[in-house]
């Protein structure tokens, strides 16, 4: 655990730097990418779901993204309360670097690893999402709970 641990603090601070090296934030730089994963424009109540957070949130953030020039709004062609969310080129240009510094840093941390190793890798960590994802995850969790451990058999007296 105490590796996953220094993984996810690395990893966060190299997101962190490179996200903040374009004037974003990490709730801003996750609308951005959801817009550009959805590859078209999203209602704002889409976007909301799609981030898990409130409509209310999606608004602040929007209202940011549309002030650096990042997406425009529109109103819906068909749903006059909807509003549509476009990326803008500036917005899609953010996103496009943000991704080409992830695939150049994927590249050069795997570059030499072997297939099976990567494999391997692959395999353990979708394990390890899946697992947290469907545990509910307090401060106060019990440990064991997320690192069963077999059973030890009895000793002999």
């Amino acid at each position: 655990m105490d590796r996953l641990f220094e993984l996810a603090e690395v990893l966060g601070a190299l997101m962190e730097e490179g996200i903040t090296g374009h004037g974003l934030t990490r709730a801003r730089a996750g609308l951005l990418w959801a817009l550009m994963l959805h590859d078209g424009p999203m209602t704002q109540r889409a976007l909301a779901d799609a981030l898990a957070v409130t409509p209310r949130n999606v608004t602040g953030l929007l209202d940011a993204l549309q002030a650096d020039g990042h997406i425009t709004r529109a109103p819906h062609p068909t749903d006059r309360r909807a509003t549509l969310v476009h990326l803008t080129d500036q917005g899609r240009a953010a996103v496009t670097h943000l991704r080409d510094g992830r695939d150049q840093m994927a590249a050069a941390l795997f570059a030499d690893i072997p297939a099976d190793h990567l494999a391997g890798f692959h395999a353990t960590i979708a394990t390890i999402v899946t697992r947290l994802r469907g545990t509910e995850l307090t401060p106060h969790a019990d440990a064991a709970a997320l690192c069963p451990t077999p059973q030890q058999p009895p000793q002999k007296r």
